[in-house]
């Protein structure tokens, strides 16, 4: 069988021997049929908002208004879902002032073209578009305390303005269970203390702070939280098939219209583990797949689809490289996992250092499985990162399957491939 895994804008193969495969996994809601464009979608879920007034009925009466939106990193719709939010919004009230406010989290800030991509010409010619930094103190506002005991500080836009709304899409997220709803706030608009404290060792390590778990889990509770403090009052938030298209749309109340369509994606995404000795898997291509830190992701439906001592097999183009210093780092004063974990894990909430969060699951991973990297960065930044280069690439995965089967010491070594491994959720 041949099988395709998505890589940047495009997709690399591998060949696979039927009596070796186990199984593909994927999400349903890659071959989901909309009824309607995705504009439709949008109107639909605005008009029947869950647990909430109309955003035109909140508008009303609401000079400040800010909109909050994802980054470079997140493929929001933003040029098709934008602009009917701030339709909606100036129906309620035409002389708002509005700011759309690009949620950065920790993450670089967003280029000229990757604004101009993102939203399109007409937007960013004639809305006002300020992007966060959450290392800028002076654009802080301190909330109080979160559950986990980290100050909750928040962009002051969103904190002075009359009505906070915000958009993204939903997918499921190794750690926070899935993406959207509140985690526009936390991390999206947070300053970086907060998020420090919120992605802390002691939350990680949490048996609930994993895909598709939202009840009982830590991380989810302190976004709650801070969407709450932060009077997050609606948000229109969306589900994408595997060509970033919409296939539906929640509207409404921060949690209740988020839980909506979490509960909707797991009916698609979720997939029983099919347990195998080494499993293919990809972050989903552009824009998802450009660092090495967000191809940590991928690693973590693998895991939750593995043999013990199995050997999982990434194919993430990086384009942007390693995704960071603090990342990259993680082996500079040492070459043991174990080691790493040990230092992270004795590390306070408040004590939580750039980046820990996203080495200590690949740490965890590392502990336990090889890593064949497939990526277009230089083979030493794989190696440097306790994974192996995958061999004869980019023109396929043939060969990184064949070098999977040498470390495990076997040639008939059972295979489970899961394409896009950030859209499923491995049960």
């Amino acid at each position: 069988m041949k099988v395709g895994i998505p890589y940047g804008k495009t997709t690399v193969s591998c060949e696979i021997p039927d009596a070796r495969l186990r199984g593909v996994l994927y999400s349903r809601a890659h071959d989901y049929k909309a009824a309607g464009s995705e504009a439709d979608q949008v109107r639909q879920a605005l008009n029947a908002p869950v647990d909430s007034p109309s955003l035109r009925e909140l508008s009303r009466g609401k000079r400040r208004v800010v909109i909050v939106t994802s980054d470079h990193t997140r493929p929001v719709p933003s040029a098709v879902t934008m602009p009917i939010l701030l339709r909606e919004i100036r129906a309620g009230n035409p002389e708002a002032d509005i700011t759309i406010l690009v949620a950065t989290g920790m993450h670089r800030n967003m280029t000229k073209d990757e604004i101009a991509v993102r939203f399109g010409a007409e937007i960013v010619s004639g809305e006002k578009i300020v992007v966060h930094d959450s290392r800028d103190d002076g654009e802080l506002v301190s909330l109080g305390t979160l559950p986990s005991g980290g100050e909750l500080l928040i962009n002051r836009r969103a904190v002075d303005c009359d009505l906070l709304v915000a958009e993204g899409f939903i997918e499921p997220h190794f750690f926070a269970g899935f993406s959207g709803g509140r985690k526009a706030i936390l991390p999206g608009i947070a300053g970086y203390p907060t998020v420090l404290a919120n992605h802390c060792a002691e939350f990680i390590s949490d048996e609930r702070a994993r895909t598709g778990v939202l009840d009982g889990n830590p991380i989810h509770r302190d976004m709650i939280f801070a969407a709450r403090a932060a009077k997050l009052a609606f948000i229109l938030n969306v589900v994408l098939d595997s060509d970033k298209k919409i296939i539906a749309a929640f509207a409404g109340d921060t949690d209740a219209a988020h839980r909506r369509g979490c509960d909707f994606l797991k009916s698609l995404a979720g997939v029983q583990s099919i347990p195998a000795d080494i499993v293919i898997t990809g972050n989903g291509g552009y824009p998802l797949d450009q660092n090495i830190y967000q191809a940590v992701k991928c690693m973590t439906g693998a895991e939750a689809s593995i043999n013990p001592g199995g050997v999982i097999i990434v194919a993430s183009e990086c384009s942007d490289g390693h995704g960071g210093a603090a990342f990259y780092d993680t082996f500079k004063d040492t070459r043991s996992p174990e080691e790493v974990m040990r230092v992270i894990c004795a590390r306070g909430r408040n004590e939580t250092l750039p980046d820990q969060w996203q080495i200590q699951i690949f740490m965890r991973i590392l502990m336990k499985h090889k890593v064949i990297l497939a990526a277009s960065v230089p083979p030493e930044m794989i190696l440097h990162l306790g994974m192996t280069p995958a061999p004869g690439f980019p023109s396929s995965l043939d060969a990184a399957l064949a070098a999977a089967g040498k470390l495990l010491g076997k040639d008939d070594a059972s295979v489970t491939v899961i394409p896009d491994g950030v859209s499923v959720i491995v049960e």
